[in-house]
């Protein structure tokens, strides 16, 4: 960090000021005002950048119905990273007490699973293909999302948070429209960072949850560049609870797989997708780990482009 050495995990000194508040599990921290103006600042900076988007504003909850969440094909291909709301209630406690009483003994009543009705969200723009569901696309449609996000990765690392925030702008129309938004993403979350002073680069990766067969499809989304995410390379210590590199911004072609599977229409079949999502958590994170824990004695350039 800029400000003060090392003396400890990157963790222990956001712990230790305030920033993060841990609340008894891996990875899942309440934020202090300081950290939360950062994100505010970062949100502000993401907003300019993509003003010229004409995007639709979403902001959306933590929670999607399940049955959408398994139309995506994500619950098939993560099983170990998501989750689904369920309640501490009996079958019998939805009813009014005046009926319980008389229909069930205390003493015989079972808790008795039931299919729950919703899932957490696992990406920022999942509700919004659900959303769209048997809609007819005719010109691209660029959306704003600003979402919290769940992934079950407990961790002391805190780069890599269970509950977190994204910010998303995602395309629905054309394969060619849906390429060349991913395109300009790439070259504009790059340019973006920079000027944050962040020296991220670019990384091939794979997100293969494309329906059941989805892990088989890794090696052509690699060979296509359907995923391309901004990395940064962490100087921390030798600790085994942290990442030498952590991923700011994502830039993905989905192809038609989000159109078909929801029925939205576009003028030659399913519309195609793309979107970019930045972890606002992380991108904060990052800012203090290499400007410092002081936003304050941040670089005049950086402190410009957040408008602190």
């Amino acid at each position: 960090m800029a400000d003060e050495p090392m003396s400890g995990t990157f963790r222990t000194a956001l712990v230790r000021r305030g920033l993060l508040i841990p609340l008894g599990a891996e990875g899942v921290y309440g934020h202090g005002a300081a950290f939360e103006a950062v994100v505010d600042a970062v949100q502000n900076a993401l907003t300019r950048t993509g003003s010229d988007q004409r995007a639709t504003a979403l902001r959306l909850p933590p929670v999607y119905p399940a049955a959408d969440c398994h139309t995506t094909g994500y619950p098939e291909a993560f099983p170990h990273l998501g989750g689904v709301v369920s309640s501490f209630g009996r079958d019998a406690d939805v009813r009014p007490p005046s009926d319980r009483a008389a229909a069930v003994p205390e003493d015989s009543r079972r808790v008795t699973p039931r299919s729950p009705a919703l899932a957490l969200v696992p990406a920022a723009c999942h509700p919004a293909y659900a959303m769209h569901r048997d809609a007819e696309i005719g010109d691209g449609r660029v959306l704003d999302i600003r979402g919290q996000c769940f992934r079950r990765e407990p961790s002391q690392d805190p780069f890599r948070m269970q509950a977190f925030r994204q910010r998303e702008y995602v395309y629905l129309g054309d394969a060619d429209g849906a390429r060349a938004h991913r395109d300009r993403w790439v070259a504009r979350s790059l340019e973006f960072l920079d000027r944050l002073g962040l020296a991220a680069a670019p990384a091939a990766a794979a997100d293969p949850f494309f329906g059941r067969g989805g892990r088989l499809l890794a090696a052509n989304q690699l060979a296509a560049g359907a995923k391309t995410e901004a990395v940064v390379a962490l100087r921390l210590p030798d600790t085994t609870d942290e990442h030498a590199t952590v991923a700011l911004a994502s830039c993905n072609y989905h192809g038609d797989h989000f159109g078909a599977a929801f029925g939205i229409k576009g003028p030659d079949g399913p519309v195609h997708t793309s979107c970019v999502g930045f972890g606002l958590e992380r991108l904060a994170l990052a800012l203090l780990y290499f400007h410092g824990l002081e936003p304050a004695r941040w670089p005049g350039g950086v402190r410009q482009v957040l408008g602190l």
